[in-house]
């Protein structure tokens, strides 16, 4: 990237070291937390659980993110999004993703964060407070495991493909996402579902799974992970001629891509996705 391109790679780096050195210190804050115990609510569904903890470690970003870059606008998953002044940066974050198995005490779940510039995504980290792994990138720097560059899925056929996906909280979207599910996988060599958009997108970057799909989703779910994935070599999709985005996420290996895409365009999963999508919001 050079800076006719976009935005400095200098900023991009300052965004990037912020995003990681704060999702570590939420991550410390998460643990804590959950040792001491913790309170459950649910939001939109039975299914959709939120814990004070949730809560707490989105305070202590928006927090510590006014006090390091005052100005800049913030959304969280919990409360929201405050706007911002004249920075033109704007903060995505998800204080736990995979509040349930946070709740569960499955070591799947992770605080992420994600720096935008006049709208695009220039840094992101997805930090896993339980095995400590730190996904990260900036736009044009590569994605990383630490101090480990990622370099995306293994090139393997559909039919020996291992792909992740994830399941909406409402009962009846999540039956159809079923019927998506049980026909793609007589196309497919297996499935994951563990429970964590983000760290979905960060296996895909390190070639723990081969292919990923799930929508619709929040922006907080997948802006650093997408970042951390497309930064990898991952090609990505939204379907029906639509970009990646918060209706549909798709991803995979360049080579294993258009064949996977495919299928699911055939299966009708990005319009199920996105008519899901558009009857939530209308609801609202």
């Amino acid at each position: 990237m050079n800076e006719s391109s976009g935005p400095a790679p200098i900023m991009a780096e300052e965004l990037r070291r912020i995003a990681v050195r704060l999702a570590t210190k939420a991550g410390e804050l998460v643990l804590a937390q959950r040792r001491a115990g913790f309170a459950v609510t649910t939001k939109s569904s039975a299914t959709d659980v939120v814990t004070d903890v949730d809560r707490n470690s989105e305070q202590f970003l928006r927090a510590e993110l006014a006090r390091l870059r005052p100005g800049d606008a913030v959304l969280g998953e919990e409360t929201g999004e405050v706007s911002g002044t004249d920075t033109g940066v704007r903060w995505v974050v998800d204080p736990i993703d995979g509040t349930v198995n946070f709740l569960l005490g499955l070591p799947q779940y992770a605080i992420s964060i994600a720096a935008q510039i006049e709208g695009r995504t220039v840094a992101g980290c997805v930090h896993n407070p339980v095995s400590g792994d730190t996904f990260h990138a900036q736009l044009g720097g590569g994605a990383w495991l630490g101090h480990d560059r990622l370099s995306g899925p293994r090139s393997v056929p559909l039919a020996q493909a291992v792909v992740a996906t994830g399941f909406g909280y409402d009962a009846d979207y999540r039956a159809r996402q079923g019927e998506i599910v049980g026909r793609l996988l007589g196309e497919i060599g297996n499935l994951r579902r563990l429970g964590s958009a983000a760290l979905d997108l960060c296996a895909l970057a390190a070639g723990w799974v081969d292919l990923y799909f799930e929508g619709p989703l929040g922006e907080w779910d997948f802006a650093a992970g997408l970042l951390i994935a497309t930064e990898a070599g991952v090609s990505t999709s939204g379907l029906d001629g639509h970009p990646a985005g918060a209706d549909f996420v798709a991803a995979g290996h360049p080579d294993a891509a258009p064949e996977f895409f495919a299928a699911l365009q055939r299966l009708g999963a990005g319009t199920a996705a996105r008519t899901f999508a558009g009857q939530r919001s209308g609801a609202l």
